[in-house]
């Protein structure tokens, strides 16, 4: 299973990547562990996350082809 994991402010520049293809995901628990193991830095860094462009505020189990973006914090205007 192969999902695209999209980086952005902060976090991609933590990376040096704007996305990244991941294999073996199964849920956003997982992601959030496997990336933080490929760059510690991001251990220090607090950021949301969206599956298919839809906030998630929990653990979400990952189908085959899902885009999941890492975002920075942000604020309204």
């Amino acid at each position: 299973m192969e999902i695209t994991c999209l980086f952005f402010g902060q976090l991609a520049e933590v990376t040096g990547k704007l996305s990244q293809k991941l294999t073996g995901i199964t849920d956003t628990d997982d992601l959030k562990k496997r990336i933080q193991q490929q760059y510690p830095a991001l251990e220090k860094l607090t950021f949301s996350i969206a599956v298919n462009k839809k906030m998630i505020q929990q653990n979400t189990t990952l189908k085959p082809e899902d885009e999941v973006a890492l975002l920075p914090p942000f604020s309204g205007g």
